[in-house]
């Protein structure tokens, strides 16, 4: 077979043929009598083996290598060609949303191209310094995509740099900043649990409400403590189970018990919260360190029946019920 019949059949061109056979890879077999190169069928089987490894990635050195190399093995190289199709696909896709970031940003011209990407490498900076000033300029004058801001914020760890992404993020315009944190919620990771719910907590309330709500009945109790009393100091009632659950574990239960006295700012709310606490109290379930801290949150509970909670508790058999209890009537006397 000719080659110009061999290019038709194979669908590679003369041209690469002839430099297949410049790099040794695939020589005609034979010769016609005018001196135009003829190939052999294992010539043509040869040029499919050679394309089929291209196919996969390989480097034409790669290739002769392969094929003519009878201690190679192809595993080693396989392995090598996941290896590099995963840095290769990871860079693509770093590039791809560094590119879809820089369109969300919606720029005017190159500057603000330029100053996008200077802003997008410093929030990605080793410099703590550098991330925080990325963070404060991300509020101000540097349009930055949420997405972006909301990325930085889930894997900052320095307290002063996450402080200043999150208010970046609690400015940003809409852009679905919640919506994004809210996902993050559900990261194995717990640590970027605690920093989504932080964040989301500093959102507007418009914005993060729902999804706070939604975080009540989240399985990690640091999400849902942050939720309750995000939502209890914004006046949200169905946030009480989960206040009185930290007052009762000791976790954060002095914020809990502080976001219950705001919702009992209305009398009957008062009233209903007093019951509540005093429940807990009576429930058998509920142990000596647990009923000390429900007695305190009375304090902060106002009207006549955290009162008289607070009377029958000062002769609970418990003496540092009692005592707290007394104590804290006597403050209320005085005021």
């Amino acid at each position: 077979m000719l080659i110009g019949e061999m290019a038709r059949r194979s669908g590679v061109s003369a041209r690469m043929l002839r430099h297949y056979e410049s790099l040794g890879l695939v020589r005609p077999s034979g010769r016609t009598g005018s001196g135009y190169r003829e190939y052999s069928a294992a010539d043509i089987q040869r040029i499919f083996h050679i394309e089929s490894l291209r196919s996969l990635g390989l480097s034409l050195r790669e290739i002769g290598r392969a094929l003519d190399d009878p201690g190679f093995t192809p595993s080693a190289l396989v392995g090598d060609l996941i290896r590099q199709t995963r840095e290769r696909v990871a860079a693509e896709t770093e590039l791809l949303t560094r590119l879809r970031r820089i369109d969300a940003a919606d720029p005017a011209g190159w500057e603000d191209v330029l100053q996008v990407v200077a802003l997008l490498q410093a929030l990605q900076s080793q410099s703590a310094h550098a991330r925080q000033r990325a963070a404060l300029s991300a509020a101000d004058d540097v349009p930055v995509p949420v997405e972006a801001l909301v990325e930085a914020a889930l894997n900052e760890s320095e307290p002063n740099v996450a402080g200043a992404l999150r208010w970046a993020l609690a400015r940003s315009d809409g852009g679905g900043g919640a919506d994004l944190l809210a996902e993050a919620l559900g990261s194995p990771t717990p640590a970027v649990r605690e920093r989504a719910v932080q964040a989301l907590v500093e959102m507007p309330d418009g914005e993060a409400n729902a999804h706070l709500r939604d975080a009540l009945a989240h399985p990690d109790a640091v999400v849902r403590g942050y939720a309750a009393v995000a939502l209890g100091t914004r006046g949200a009632a169905d946030a009480v189970p989960a206040l009185l659950d930290m007052i009762v574990a000791g976790r954060n239960d002095t914020d809990a018990a502080d976001a219950l006295s705001l919702l009992a700012s209305a009398p009957e709310a008062a009233d209903q919260l007093a019951s509540r606490l005093v429940d807990r109290l009576a429930d058998d379930a509920t142990d000596a360190p647990a009923r000390g801290r429900l007695t305190q949150a009375l304090a902060g509970i106002p009207g006549a029946r955290a009162s008289h909670a607070l009377v029958e508790l000062s002769h609970d058999g418990d003496r540092a019920v009692a005592v707290t209890a007394t104590y804290l009537l006597q403050l209320r006397e005085a005021q």
